[in-house]
């Protein structure tokens, strides 16, 4: 076998050993010593089973995730969003907002996509906000009599919203990835989040107007609250979170702080908060660290295998054997990357996004001069399609999430159904971005290019 197809099988097997279960970091570490181990081979190494360069490009990639500036935010963002999770500020928020939208058609589901959209810039947890608004919000629609698979897609596709509105971890892993600014992805990344949020939010109301069977109207004792009430409670709940994300981001956004500055900002932002509504305890800060350092070690072994993985896979060949594939399709931009986001689509039925974002996306990154697409358009392009990982079956991991504390009676079909529309609305959004390009690259242009 030549080198290339020796990498084209190593890809490959890969794929199958992950199809099988075993855990994707230390797979990709094992391909990659494993393939390296012969990429790299040397006359003496019979001598000596350690005379290999592949032990010393491990080693390197080690050392260059462990210092990257970048994914020094990941664990702090991370740290912010598991405080805020723990402090109970989510059923303070989701009351009020629900109070503020009380005349709005649907207002229970508008209220659950509003506080998921807060809370999911505040967390970027998609798991987290979903198991807390199943069993806040879900209960409540559900006793309110709305439909089953409503209020389970509501849940589920507001939750994913984390993903791609800032402070996005997935931005931030994928600016390490391609190279790019974490700032400018961040801005890029604004409009877009936004303009899905609205359009679920329009979906609903939409589907309440011409349906009213679906979200009936809450009772007048649940609605009738004096003005003062709700201003009080928007104060004391919607006000105090907006203001630490808007602080974070805004730091961001108008270079006051790098984003790994900002992250550290927000951490100590979000133990203020907690200690403000009483609910800071050794107990919670200790369960954030330890989740924190649970899931940050998950993405820095998942950046060293597969940097470990594609540095070998290009070594061998592989990555310009795709590579002249791709150029010998004769493409053209629009035709390119319509067909890797339905690549990266059907990747996320077995896979969820951190797997795609460091494994697959770095395939096609040298791909996108040759084709003249931007990268930063093409990040967010990535993270809107990623959404749909979380609510498409076989993985479905949103849907997973909130079976897990949904009422009894509420079955993974329900789910799976009601998730159905969102993902329509994802794929709108793709399409509005695809014919509007401006929607992602006039506010980083306009805030970072030279006047």
């Amino acid at each position: 076998m030549t080198d290339p197809q020796v990498g084209l099988l190593m890809l490959g097997l890969f794929l199958f050993v992950i199809m099988l279960g075993y855990p994707i970091a230390f797979s990709l570490i094992a391909m990659g010593v494993g393939f390296g181990y012969y990429a790299f081979a040397t006359p003496t190494q019979l001598e000596n089973i350690f005379d290999n360069r592949i032990f010393t490009l491990l080693v390197q990639k080690t050392y260059e995730v462990t210092t990257n500036d970048v994914l020094t935010a990941v664990p702090l963002f991370l740290f912010m969003g598991y405080v805020v999770e723990r402090a109970n500020i989510l059923d303070r928020l989701f009351h009020s907002v629900q109070v503020a939208a009380k005349n709005v058609p649907g207002s229970l589901a508008v209220a659950t996509l509003v506080t998921c959209a807060m809370f999911a810039t505040a967390t970027g947890i998609v798991g987290a906000v979903v198991t807390l608004m199943g069993l806040l919000a879900l209960p409540a629609m559900l006793r309110a009599g709305y439909d089953t698979k409503l209020a389970t897609g509501v849940v589920c596709a507001g939750g994913c919203l984390g993903i791609l509105i800032p402070p996005s971890i997935l931005l931030i892993v994928y600016a390490a990835t391609a190279g790019v600014s974490a700032v400018r992805l961040y801005a890029a990344a604004l409009i877009p989040g936004f303009m899905l949020a609205s359009l679920y939010i329009g979906y609903v109301v939409i589907r309440a107007m011409l349906n009213p069977s679906l979200c009936p109207k809450l009772p007048k004792s649940a609605t009738d609250v004096p003005l003062a009430t709700v201003l009080w409670q928007l104060l004391t709940s919607f006000v105090p979170l907006a203001l630490l994300i808007v602080s974070v981001l805004g730091a961001i956004l108008f270079g006051l702080a790098t984003p790994s500055e900002a992250a550290g900002i927000g951490a100590l932002g979000s133990l203020v908060l907690a200690a403000a509504y009483g609910q800071l305890d050794f107990k919670r800060v200790q369960e954030s660290v330890y989740l924190t350092a649970r899931a940050a070690a998950m993405v820095c072994f998942l950046f060293i295998g597969s940097w470990t993985f594609s540095s070998v896979f290009a070594y061998l060949g592989g990555q310009s054997v795709i590579e002249k594939f791709f150029l010998g399709l004769n493409l053209s931009p629009i035709e390119f990357l319509l067909l890797t986001q339905l690549i990266i689509f059907l990747l996320g039925w077995p896979l969820e996004w951190t797997e795609i974002i460091v494994i697959f996306v770095p395939i096609f990154l040298p791909l996108l001069d040759d084709f003249h697409i931007n990268p930063i358009f093409f990040g967010i392009l990535v993270a809107l399609n990623t959404q749909t990982a979380f609510n498409t079956p076989p993985v479905a991991m949103a849907a997973f999430y909130l079976k897990g504390v949904a009422p009894p009676g509420v079955e993974l079909t329900h789910i799976f159904r009601g998730s159905l529309p969102f993902v329509f609305m994802v794929f709108l959004a793709m399409v509005l971005v695809y014919v509007f390009p401006g929607l992602v690259t006039w506010l980083p242009d306009y805030l970072y290019s030279p006047k």
